[in-house]
């Protein structure tokens, strides 16, 4: 870092180096990036202690685009979020460690606590009926090979067409139009199983959509549990889009919709599919470590392992292994999970994440391979709100980054 020299000028507001973090969301450490690479100038404070800078600078750099070094457990892009904190191997929602609410509280009463601070003990979400049956009709216009994420995303869009409200942004429209959402993109999917009870969980509505597999209650509380840890991870991708959405103002169904066409990628959401299917073969091979190997010799990612955010084993994780332990009709592909761990230990220390979680839960119970990026495309959509709702407060078009043109220098000559 370079300092200017010479004194400071007191005919403009100057900021300390905190102030100036704060303000573009980025750590002090970056700021000094910054001035050595003269994106901002500074002076040393009087007396010698620190730097100060000018807080229009500051601000005229914030503006554009919101840009932060890359590093290799952040992006290109950082906002102010009161949402989710992940650090030191822990996940926070709103302050509260996530796996501890997920301990606590079902799916709804973690939604209301990300939407609102409040956790509504209780609560219940309920599908109005119209919205419902035209998002039936819709899914079951589509072909027999259509996916879940492929009939969530029809859901959406019949959903938002019967509420002639939905372009209301006011927090309370908001949290409406999410309550009554989040159960019909459960509702409008093909029951599988016997119906749940209704007036009940949102966890034993989605298990009847996921497997034919009569629901214990230990088993109900894997998927509950599971449904209230996938509600938000910060800015992944799937979120990143629905902030953009929201930015620009979209209702709250076109950012639901951002999100589930980020979500379907085989790097976020759909995940959890390849962890099930190599615990699936695991299963069928009787032991974990050919399957492995094959991987590796392949040079395949081992699926279920590693995440960039956690050094150890994701701890939403070890929250649904310690619930699938109480479950008799887990143990095989529990083991085997585990198997998949030490194997892999051997070449490369890699912990478990959530996906190869979600894969023991699906396996056990006779799930398709998409149930894991079923439920968390359904988990999600609680969290893309939250980040709307955020958003909306937000000056609008905010997220605009600027493109570096790499191509020719104009002015070329007409093709």
């Amino acid at each position: 870092m370079t300092d200017q020299p010479g004194h400071e000028r007191h005919d403009a507001p100057r900021l300390t180096t905190r102030q100036a973090a704060e303000l573009l969301g980025v750590k002090p450490e970056t700021v000094y990036a910054y001035v050595s690479r003269g994106q901002l100038s500074s002076v040393r404070a009087a007396g010698g202690r620190g730097s100060t800078f000018d807080a229009e600078e500051v601000r005229a750099l914030a503006r554009r685009s919101g840009r932060r070094d890359p590093s290799p457990a952040s992006g290109d892009l950082a906002f102010r979020t009161g949402i989710t904190l992940i650090e030191d191997d822990r996940c926070y929602f709103r302050g509260v460690d996530a796996t501890e609410l997920a301990r606590h509280y079902g799916y709804e009463e973690v939604a209301e606590w990300l939407w609102t601070g409040e956790p509504r003990p209780g609560a219940r979400f309920a599908a109005p009926a119209g919205t419902l049956a035209a998002a039936r009709r819709a899914v079951e216009a589509l072909p027999a090979h259509s996916g879940s994420t492929d009939r969530l995303r029809v859901a959406v869009t019949a959903a938002a067409a019967t509420d002639p409200l939905r372009f209301d942004l006011a927090p309370e429209a908001v949290l409406n139009s999410a309550r009554g959402l989040i159960p019909t993109l459960v509702g409008a999917l093909p029951v599988l199983g016997g119906p749940a009870a209704e007036g009940g969980r949102l966890a034993a509505d989605l298990w009847s959509r996921l497997t034919a597999e009569p629901a214990d209650a230990p088993s109900l509380a894997v998927l509950d549990a599971a449904l209230a840890l996938l509600i938000d991870h910060d800015l992944a991708a799937s979120t990143l889009a629905a902030r953009v959405a929201a930015s620009a103002r979209a209702h709250p169904y076109a950012v639901v919709s951002a999100g589930l066409g980020v979500l379907e990628g085989p790097l976020h959401g759909a995940a959890s599919g390849l962890a099930h299917r190599l615990l699936r073969e695991a299963l069928d091979r009787g032991s974990a470590v050919p399957v492995v190997a094959d991987h590796l010799r392949t040079g395949r990612r081992v699926p279920g392992l590693g995440h960039r955010l956690y050094r150890g084993e994701d701890p939403r994780a070890a929250v649904l292994f310690d619930l699938l332990a109480e479950v008799p009709q887990a143990a095989g592909a529990l083991a085997a999970a585990r198997e998949v761990v030490a194997t892999t230990a051997r070449h490369t220390p890699l912990h478990a994440n959530i996906d190869l979680a979600l894969a023991v839960l699906s396996v056990s119970q006779g799930m398709a391979a998409d149930a894991g990026e079923t439920v968390f495309a359904v988990s999600r959509t609680a969290g893309w709100i939250a980040h709307a709702l955020e958003e909306y407060g937000e000056r609008p078009l905010r997220i605009r980054p600027s493109g570096q043109y790499t191509g020719p220098r104009p002015p070329q000559p007409l093709p």
